[in-house]
């Protein structure tokens, strides 16, 4: 396991613990995209979309990793952290259905995560849909981002 993973852990991790709902890791490595890593997660309000993301940043931080761009603190319905390699993507439920980043990024690897830690979920996610649950073993990207 290379640094960013476990950095997406981490981050994967803090979003956990402030009950983000949906998260989704895409693996964008491989593909040319701006970034190796996608975190997708949704918070069910304005004030548990500004926790989650201070969680992530706090969490990175702790760990040596420096937000390069923040978009999105005050009431906004899409909270975005860029570290480079891995960009945070927090939402509102309806923001997230609105960009649809999962259909855009449709061709990448999704890594599944089950919410809370739920290891055996994850694991049976990944077994049924073919897609590699954080933690579990690696699978093949798909190919390019959609264009």
């Amino acid at each position: 396991m290379n640094s960013f993973d476990a950095d997406v852990q981490l981050a994967v991790q803090a979003a956990q613990d402030k009950q983000a709902l949906d998260i989704c890791v895409l693996n964008l490595r491989g593909s040319g995209a701006f970034a190796d890593y996608f975190i997708l997660c949704s918070g069910s309000s304005t004030p548990q979309i500004q926790a989650i993301g201070e969680a992530v940043e706090e969490r990175l931080h702790r760990n040596g990793r420096r937000v390069a761009h923040r978009e999105g603190r005050g009431g906004a319905e899409w909270y975005l952290l860029d570290y480079g390699f891995l960009i945070v993507h927090i939402f509102s439920e309806r923001a997230r259905l609105y960009y649809d980043l999962e259909r855009l990024w449709r061709n990448a690897e999704r890594i599944e995560v089950a919410a809370n830690g739920d290891r055996q979920a994850e694991q049976r996610s990944a077994s049924q849909s073919g897609a590699r649950s954080l933690g579990g073993s690696q699978a093949e990207p798909e190919g390019n981002a959609a264009q």
